[in-house]
């Protein structure tokens, strides 16, 4: 499926209020992060014999995609257009030696 296909069919399942674009999908992908983060850490307290916890965490990155797609739609964007640009963004670092450190403009 390519990215601006399941943006399409995500677009089918946001239902909230115009008044609340952008905002909206911005906290819900700040909790659905949250959730992958809890899952994660459930692992590092019990440990790799909970690997059930794998699917969990790609069924909360489902979500996170979900919520990433929307807010894309909301500022205007396809999914496949800030994929581009992430990429673009990331390959101008490695040409330039900066991947690592911090700060968007390195």
């Amino acid at each position: 499926m390519k990215l601006n296909e399941y943006q399409e069919k995500a677009e089918v399942t946001a239902i909230y209020p115009n008044e609340y674009s952008i905002v909206y999908p911005a906290l819900g992908l700040a909790g659905e992060a949250g959730e992958v983060a809890d899952k994660v850490k459930k692992i590092i307290r019990d440990g790799k014999s909970h690997l059930f916890y794998e699917e969990d965490i790609a069924k909360e990155l489902g979500d996170v995609l979900w919520y990433v797609s929307i807010l894309a739609r909301d500022l205007g964007y396809s999914l496949e257009e800030v994929a581009q640009m992430n990429l673009d963004k990331l390959e101008d670092r490695m040409i330039r030696d900066k991947l690592q450190g911090s700060g968007d403009d390195r």
